[in-house]
C-alpha cells in the first residue's frame, strides 16, 4: 500500500488497533502523535511525542499524509470537567483537521459515537455531534465519521462503568436481533479494520457509518479463511 497515514489517539483502544492494522496492511508509513511513546516498534512507524495544547507546532507532520485517522476520546470522569472533555473530544480533533486540510490531506476518518447530535440534550452526544458538524464544514474530499456503540477491548486505564456495561452487553449479544442489532457492543479492532478498509477504498464525499455497518465493514475475513496448508493439501 503506497500510502502514508497519520493516527491521532494511537494509545487508545481503537487508535492502537488502527496502527496495528495499517502496519499489517503494509501502508508505506504510519505516523502517530502521542503524549507518550507506544511500546510498538516498527520500521514503518514514526512516532512524535506532542504537546496537544500546542498542536499547531506539528503542522508539517501532516504534509504528505494520504489519510488522517482521528481516534481521540476520553471520559468526563477522566477529563475532570466538561470543559476538559470538550478540549479532547472537540477542540483537538478540529485543530488537527484544520492542519490536515491545510496540508492537503484528502481523507479524514474520525471515531464519533452512536447518537451523535449537535442538538442532543446529552452533553456527550452533543459534543460528538458538534465535532461531526465542525469537521463537515472543512471541505475534505473524503470525510468518514464512524459511530460505534459500546466499545469492547482491553484499555490501558480501568473504566468501571464501561467494564460493567461490556460484561452485560456481551451476555445479551445473542438476544440483540432485528432493530436491537444496531446497539450491539463492538470490538475496538473491528472499528479499526472498518476505518482502514474505507481508507484503502478512498470513497469521496461525506459518509457516516452507524454501528451495524461498521460491524460488516470491519469483519475479519482473513480470520475465517482456511489455513494455507489446508488449501495446498487439498490440491495435492
Amino acid at each position: 500500500m503506497n500510502k502514508t497515514a497519520m493516527v491521532l489517539g494511537a494509545t487508545g483502544l481503537v487508535g492502537k488497533a488502527v496502527v496495528e492494522e495499517l502496519l499489517r496492511e503494509n501502508w508505506k508509513e504510519v505516523r502517530v502523535l502521542v503524549r507518550r511513546p507506544l511500546a510498538l516498534r516498527h520500521d514503518r512507524l514514526k512516532q512524535t511525542v506532542a504537546d496537544w495544547e500546542r498542536l499547531e507546532r506539528y503542522g508539517d507532520l501532516f504534509e504528505g499524509a494520504d489519510a488522517v485517522f482521528c481516534c481521540l476520546g476520553t471520559t468526563i470522569r477522566k477529563a475532570g470537567s466538561q470543559q476538559n472533555f470538550e478540549r479532547v473530544d472537540l477542540e483537538y480533533p478540529l485543530t488537527a483537521a484544520k492542519l490536515a486540510r491545510k496540508a492537503g490531506v484528502r481523507q479524514f476518518l474520525a471515531v464519533s459515537s452512536m447518537g451523535a447530535n449537535p442538538h442532543s440534550r446529552q452533553f456527550y452526544s452533543r459534543t460528538k455531534g458538534r465535532m461531526e458538524e465542525a469537521l463537515s464544514g472543512l471541505g475534505f474530499p473524503g470525510l468518514h465519521l464512524f459511530r460505534p456503540s459500546l466499545l469492547l477491548g482491553e484499555r490501558e486505564e480501568f473504566r468501571l462503568l464501561e467494564r460493567s456495561a461490556a460484561w452485560l452487553m456481551t451476555r445479551l449479544d445473542g438476544l440483540m436481533v432485528g432493530r436491537a442489532a444496531k446497539y450491539r457492543a463492538i470490538k475496538g479492532e473491528t472499528v479499526a479494520r472498518a476505518m482502514v478498509h474505507i481508507a484503502a477504498a478512498d470513497p469521496k464525499g461525506l459518509h457516516i457509518y452507524p454501528n451495524d455497518v461498521i460491524q460488516v465493514l470491519g469483519k475479519d475475513f482473513a480470520a475465517e479463511a482456511p489455513p494455507a496448508w489446508e488449501d495446498e493439501k487439498g490440491l495435492q
